[in-house]
């Protein structure tokens, strides 16, 4: 006989997230494992959002006994067929039928029964039956920020399970160039037997080549792998932070604001940590987009200043110093990154004295210097700063931690500008690290620098939006961005993809579409040229989790938001604009 777990009602979001905390709490006090507990709580939260979507839904979860089969029952009524479209990626049904046993959808598809098989050796007397039934009842009744808080925990397991891949990945690699020293050495003692075993040598250069394309394969595997994982995980986290800034916005105690605090900066750190990764990636893969242009190295260093001045400790001086009308032609924004990366570092391990930042002419290059008086590095350890994860050991500041990432991007996408970085060091003295760059060849255009734009200026705060489409595969995201524009927007409409947003548009047009960049199928600039050319009257702005993607010349003076930047404050300043110059 079936025991009833829980009962409820999907009304909103916020019910969604109950659920999936309630199903968590079921899954551990029936004995699964943590894994299985994040599954069935995810398939909860996927088809409870697409039923929500509906409108309404009704969710019962029962458990029924088997000496043989015990099984973990949800079933799911909507008040309209469920959406069924897509692939797992878009969450949903198909999402949700990978991670239970079984799914199975009613042909009005408007009901969805979910089945998770327990162990043999769970144990569901009384007792246990009554627990579960309490634990799903107050998880049921729990906020938001728990489950908020529940979900970060997920996601930085889910790093540290990706950092021990990625240690097991540079394992192979040692493995494999180890493998390949070998053959090397096989192929200098059989090259001085080339006239007698010719043929051997033949086979030997045809084994070697396969090894070559090997390590290639490896190599590129492992930066693909790093370049998908860390898109992927910016998306939830994006999710997170516009979450926690929908929460700050709200009325919350001093206790309250502070923990949504703590979510928000776990979140930055988290995000930071992926884009460290992807730059990572990138400047492995040789994908690094180098623009020349002349830069003004002494203007570069007083914006520099500004944006490090507020990380330097009480009892340090911050000093620039550069020949005046010293320029050169190189890719500004990495220049800038490579001695952001490089002063960050110095302020974070100087306690007393000065950081400087120099530069000065050395034949035909430009030496950029990054000096402090801070800890200092020993010299057995000074090459290995630049190696990815490695981090120097702190006693005298065990609480200053990174990534081991900076150093190492820094260093390739030094080598990406025809450059080098190199470091000099002495324990208890401090560190000097070298920059040399070379000026690139460059277009004329180029040559005179960036232009300034100067955005127009957005109406007087108070005016309403007009009817915004806000267009993301991230429903997650999409709600949060609903959620913003509430007070805002005349009225908001969603849409999941380019299909289903065109369809919209044929209806009625909007005053302003807010597009996701990287959506599956026809991604957000196709869709940008489609809406204009539909409706030449609507305003456009596109975000991503990712950088601004390049774009045809008619369509360069669309605006971009980034996803991590994007708060109420932001989204709906932007919006205004495009809306006020369309």
């Amino acid at each position: 006989m079936s025991t009833t777990l829980l009962a409820t009602q999907l009304l909103s979001d916020t019910d969604v997230l109950a659920l999936r905390r309630a199903g968590r709490e079921i899954g551990r006090r029936l004995g699964l494992d943590v894994q299985d507990q994040v599954r069935v709580a995810t398939a909860l939260s996927e088809v409870g959002r697409a039923a929500v979507a509906t409108g309404s839904a009704r969710v019962v979860i029962t458990v029924t006994p088997s000496p043989v089969r015990p099984t973990l029952r949800a079933e799911v009524v909507a008040s309209a067929p469920l959406p069924v479209d897509g692939d797992s990626s878009d969450g949903g049904l198909p999402a949700a039928r990978r991670l239970v046993d079984s799914l199975e959808l009613d042909p009005n598809g408007a009901r969805v029964v979910l089945t998770k098989v327990l162990g043999v050796s769970t144990d569901l007397d009384d007792a246990t039956l009554a627990a579960a039934r309490r634990s799903a009842r107050s998880a049921h009744t729990a906020d938001a920020l728990d489950e908020l808080r529940v979900q970060n925990s997920d996601l930085v397991r889910t790093l540290d399970e990706l950092t021990l891949q990625r240690e097991e990945l540079r394992r192979v690699n040692v493995e494999l160039e180890e493998t390949n020293r070998g053959v090397l050495a096989m192929y200098d003692q059989l090259s001085t037997e080339l006239e007698e075993t010719n043929t051997g040598v033949v086979a030997l250069y045809a084994e070697l080549d396969e090894r070559g394309r090997e390590l290639a394969a490896a190599n590129e595997a492992k930066s693909r792998f790093l370049r998908n994982v860390s898109h992927e995980l910016r998306t939830p986290v994006n999710s997170i932070l516009g979450l926690a800034s929908l929460l700050a916005d709200s009325h919350l105690d001093g206790e309250q604001t502070q923990q949504v605090t703590f979510v928000r900066e776990s979140a930055d750190t988290l995000l930071t940590l992926v884009n460290e990764l992807l730059d990572l990636a990138r400047a492995e893969a040789g994908h690094e987009d180098v623009e020349p242009a002349r830069v003004d190295v002494a203007e570069l260093f007083e914006e520099l200043r500004g944006t490090t001045l507020p990380l330097v400790r009480a009892g340090v001086t911050l000093r620039t110093e550069a020949p005046a009308g010293l320029t050169l032609v190189t890719d500004r924004r990495l220049v800038s990154r490579v001695l952001r990366n490089l002063l960050t570092n110095a302020v974070k391990f100087t306690d007393t004295g000065h950081v400087r930042l120099s530069a000065e002419p050395e034949g035909d290059l430009v030496r950029l210097t990054v000096e402090d008086t801070g800890l200092g590095i020993p010299a057995d350890q000074l090459e290995s700063v630049f190696e990815e994860f490695v981090q120097v050991p702190n006693r005298l500041q065990p609480t200053v931690r990174g990534t081991g990432l900076g150093l190492p991007y820094a260093r390739r996408t030094s080598e990406a500008l025809g450059g080098t970085l190199d470091a000099s060091s002495l324990p208890g003295e401090g560190s000097v690290f070298s920059l040399r760059l070379p000026s690139l060849p460059v277009a004329a255009e180029a040559a005179e620098g960036p232009r300034t734009q100067i955005p127009p200026e957005p109406p007087e705060r108070g005016t309403t939006l007009g009817h915004v489409l806000v267009v993301d595969d991230d429903r997650p995201y999409a709600s949060v961005l609903v959620s913003m524009l509430r007070d805002d927007a005349a009225r908001v409409s969603v849409a999941h993809d380019a299909s289903h947003a065109l369809a919209l548009l044929r209806d009625g047009a909007a005053d302003v579409a807010l597009l996701d960049v990287r959506m599956p199928g026809t991604d957000g600039p196709t869709l940008l040229s489609r809406v204009r050319a539909l409706h030449p009257g609507t305003a456009t702005v596109l975000m991503s989790s990712g950088p601004r993607p390049p774009l045809p010349a008619e369509l360069a003076a669309v605006p971009f938001l980034a996803k991590s930047s994007i708060d109420r404050t932001v989204l709906v300043a932007a919006l205004r604009r495009a809306e006020a110059t369309r």
